[in-house]
C-alpha cells in the first residue's frame, strides 16, 4: 500500500501541475478557480504523504479532491470545449473511484476488489485516459 500511496502522490504533483500550467495559459474561470486548483495541487500530495503515517488522514482527501473538481467544473464552464470537459470528467471519475474503493461507502463488487485486477485497471485507464486526452486537446489548442 505504501508504494501505491507514494505513486499517487507523485502522480498528483505531476498531473495537477500540468493542469495548473494549462489553466495559467488562459486563466479560464478566473482567479478563484486558479486558487482552488493551486490549493488542491498542494494539498493532494501532502495529504497522501501524511496518510503514510496516519492512515485515517485518507478522509481528508475529500478537501483537495473537492477543490480540484470544483475548480475544473468552473474552468470547463468558462472555457467550454472538449479538452477541459475531458479533464474535469476524468478527475471526477478518479475522485469517485477513490471514494468508492478507499472509503467503501458502497459495496465493491468482487471483480473490483483486487487493486491489480484487470477490471479495476480498466476503470483507472478510463480515468487517466480522459485526463491525458483532455490535456492534449487543451495543450494543442494553446499553440
Amino acid at each position: 500500500m505504501r508504494a501505491r500511496v507514494i505513486r499517487l502522490a507523485v502522480t498528483s504533483v505531476v498531473a495537477l501541475g500540468v493542469i495548473f500550467g494549462l489553466w495559467s495559459a488562459g486563466r479560464p474561470g478566473g482567479t478563484v478557480a486558479g486558487a482552488a486548483l493551486g490549493a488542491g495541487w498542494a494539498l493532494m500530495p501532502a495529504t497522501l504523504l501524511v496518510m503514510l503515517r496516519a492512515p485515517k488522514a485518507r478522509y481528508a482527501l475529500v478537501a483537495p479532491s473537492l477543490l480540484v473538481t470544483s475548480a475544473l467544473a468552473d474552468i470547463t464552464v468558462a472555457a467550454g470545449g472538449l479538452g477541459w470537459a475531458l479533464i474535469a470528467g476524468g478527475t471526477l471519475l478518479g475522485g469517485l473511484l477513490g471514494a468508492w474503493f478507499w472509503f467503501r461507502l458502497l459495496p465493491v463488487p468482487r471483480m473490483l476488489r483486487d487493486p491489480f485486477g484487470a477490471p479495476r485497471w480498466a476503470l483507472i485507464a478510463v480515468h487517466v485516459g480522459s485526463i491525458v486526452a483532455g490535456m492534449a486537446v487543451v495543450g494543442l489548442s494553446t499553440l
